[in-house]
């Protein structure tokens, strides 16, 4: 965990430990931390899972990288300086809600490596789940719900992931989907069954 500017603060622990904590809520707090291309299916998978999840009244909920940018990350463009502080800032809200045992779910392009690396750092080795929406870009491309990739070839977009910047894909992702050729909830499944597998949700 990074440190702060003030040597004036402390961090201040829960009345009730964190294992009592999930104990009580019946599940195990942690990020899914979905990455991919612009049109890959990222932000679709990842309510089709919160909903999934909700029906079996987990406790999830679902970051969207265009609602922040609303609000806590509104002030941000898309420079690599601008989109690592962005990146940062959504791992320390996400690492917040998997400390109150929420089952967070993060929809976001995050590009480098190394943000994404930083983002697992705040949390438990167990309890960062990177899940790379593996789409080809053909297909993103043809998706194109924003106009955005037509605007990128144009030129009117500059630095555009996958285009004219990078996109540095997991080498060794918790969970790959190959969302090519299936629906939402078929990817969807997947994760949930994954986080069944490990105990972080019940069968019950």
């Amino acid at each position: 965990m990074s440190q702060p500017t003030s040597d004036n603060i402390k961090w201040h622990d829960a009345a009730i430990s964190h294992d009592e904590r999930e104990q009580l809520l019946g599940q195990k707090g942690c990020v899914v931390w979905f990455t991919g291309l612009s049109g890959s299916g990222k932000s679709t998978v990842s309510r089709a899972v919160e909903a999934a999840l909700l029906r079996r009244s987990a406790m999830v909920y679902a970051l969207d990288g265009d609602n922040l940018r609303y609000g806590l990350n509104s002030d941000l463009g898309f420079s690599p300086a601008d989109r690592t502080e962005n990146i940062r800032r959504v791992g320390c809200v996400a690492q917040l809600f998997a400390d109150s045992g929420t089952i967070c779910l993060t929809a976001f392009i995050s590009p480098y490596r190394a943000d994404r690396a930083a983002a697992r750092e705040r949390l438990p080795a167990d309890r960062f789940i990177e899940v790379f929406v593996d789409t080809p870009l053909a297909v993103c491309e043809s998706r194109d719900p924003k106009g955005l990739y037509k605007k990128a070839r144009s030129g009117e977009i500059p630095s555009f992931t996958g285009i004219s910047a990078p996109y540095e894909g997991p080498e060794s992702p918790e969970i790959h989907l190959f969302t090519d050729g299936k629906t939402p909830d078929e990817s969807a499944a997947e994760v949930v069954d994954w986080l069944l597998e490990r105990g972080f949700i019940s069968d019950s």
